[in-house]
């Protein structure tokens, strides 16, 4: 299975009124640091804190009463957990989520806010896929996963195709990738419109996973991550999303721990904007130079904020 920009656009319809259309900041400070125009899609003020909204709500508005009725499965680091779980509440549903036990509180918290009961496993010995399926299976419940869903990596597509009808064309698109679905949707959106624009993902040092399976052609398995940047822990890439990937994208950079987290502080400082790690590491390619040679006018998708304040006080000591 694929995903078309018509897709995309049908998403994006679906979700209208309900997910918001977060807006695109500029800074001229960022702008002379970058040497380009840079346009941040700034979804960490989306419903949620993050982009995940959107591909789940676009996924569980489509199913049917009698699949609401029973209930939604879904595994995640936190941001998905978060929007199945309301999008869940949203549509008459309930939501039983997988969830890594060291999950930060803040997203542990937010999930059981929006009604979700939540599962807890081994990040590093646990295979939530498994569970997850296992989960629903016993339950007869619908299972929503994080990436690898057509209807999901159209949903995140959309944040794309509103940053461009707002931007106009851009030379390169900027975007964090874990398990591929948000650079997935973004890359059709944008090469569906633009041909010419340059896609440009990225990952953590630790989690690269990506950039090695398309420098190998295939997916390729790294040991689970260790990173600060916890929405962006895969340790390899979703079928589908890689089928489309390695496709439509142009070329993945790394950063490092310390790169994100002086990203963060530059996004508090200077633009006034709280980021989660994951959310910042496009924004930390930037900052790094990591794209060569620079595009005069790059969109970066800041994919998410969820971050308590505790935790960000800790990364920015």
């Amino acid at each position: 299975m694929t995903v078309t920009l018509q897709d995309i656009r049908d998403a994006a319809k679906q979700i209208a009124g309900v997910a918001h259309r977060t807006p695109v900041i500029r800074s001229r400070t960022l702008d002379a640091l970058a040497g380009a125009e840079v346009f941040l899609k700034a979804e960490n003020l989306q419903r949620v804190g993050a982009f995940k909204f959107r591909g789940a709500y676009n996924a569980i508005s489509r199913l049917t009463p009698q699949q609401l009725e029973r209930g939604i499965a879904a595994y995640s680091s936190g941001n998905h957990a978060q929007a199945v779980a309301l999008s869940a509440r949203e549509l008459g549903s309930t939501a039983v989520i997988v969830m890594p036990a060291d999950t930060p509180a803040s997203k542990l918290a937010a999930v059981r806010g929006y009604g979700a009961e939540i599962i807890t496993y081994d990040r590093y010995t646990g295979d939530r896929e498994a569970i997850g399926a296992e989960l629903a299976a016993s339950r007869g419940l619908t299972l929503i996963p994080p990436y690898e869903h057509e209807h999901v990596i159209a949903g995140q597509g959309t944040a794309a195709l509103e940053l461009l009808d707002e931007t106009g064309d851009l030379d390169a698109l900027v975007v964090p990738v874990g398990g591929g679905g948000l650079i997935a949707g973004s890359a059709t959106a944008a090469k569906g419109l633009q041909p010419g624009i340059r896609v440009v993902g990225v990952e953590p040092q630790a989690g690269d996973d990506t950039k090695r399976s398309l420098a190998a052609g295939e997916r390729v398995t790294i040991e689970v991550p260790r990173t600060i940047a916890d929405g962006q822990a895969a340790s390899i890439p979703g079928e589908m999303t890689f089928s489309i990937n390695k496709r439509l994208v142009d070329e993945i950079v790394l950063v490092s721990d310390d790169e994100i987290r002086d990203a963060l502080r530059f996004a508090a400082d200077r633009l006034k904007l709280v980021m989660e790690p994951s959310g910042a590491s496009g924004l930390a390619a930037l900052l790094t130079g990591k794209l060569s040679p620079v595009p005069a006018r790059i969109g970066v998708i800041i994919s998410g904020g969820n971050v308590g304040a505790a935790r960000l006080a800790e990364l920015l000591a």
